[in-house]
């Protein structure tokens, strides 16, 4: 995988990811530009399947400062590149109930800018506990393990 631009931390707290797609995005130069500064962010951004082709909402590209002419929006919504086949399964799995198609990160793969959306599905109150708690076993299991082998070979 290539550098991560953004991450969307939230989504993996708020949601169960079902599965995960690679998509091109559609930029404008200054848009690039301002990525590559370190300007972007998707932590609420999600996408829609409308008339035949995915669209990226409330992703924040900031606008590049030296830029001469022409400005891009911040906000604007942002055409995902995607196979047919692969915006059909989307639609058909953004159409169940609960189910919604999040932005998890932004990175670069090959010197072009790529988006991994999820479809994901809300957690509720318990199992973010549950995520908390195993988390925290897992925590607490490693330290005891490091503890064990520190004791062992020091």
């Amino acid at each position: 995988m290539g550098a991560d631009i953004s991450v969307n931390r939230k989504a993996l707290r708020d949601y169960h990811i079902l599965s995960r797609y690679e998509a091109g995005i559609e930029l404008k130069g200054t848009e690039v530009k301002s990525i590559r500064a370190g300007k972007a962010n998707v932590n609420s951004a999600f996408a829609r399947v409308e008339n035949g082709q995915v669209w990226l909402y409330d992703v924040d590209i900031q606008s590049y400062e030296k830029a001469s002419f022409e400005q891009h929006e911040p906000k604007r919504l942002r055409r995902l590149l995607l196979h047919k086949a692969e915006i059909a399964k989307l639609q058909a799995k953004s159409e169940v109930d609960g189910c919604t198609l999040v932005a998890l990160r932004m990175y670069w793969k090959d010197a072009k800018v790529k988006v991994e959306i999820g479809v994901g599905k809300g957690k509720v109150a318990q199992d973010k506990r549950q995520d908390i708690k195993a988390r925290t076993e897992k925590r607490e299991a490693d330290r005891v393990v490091a503890a064990f082998n520190r004791k062992r070979n020091g």
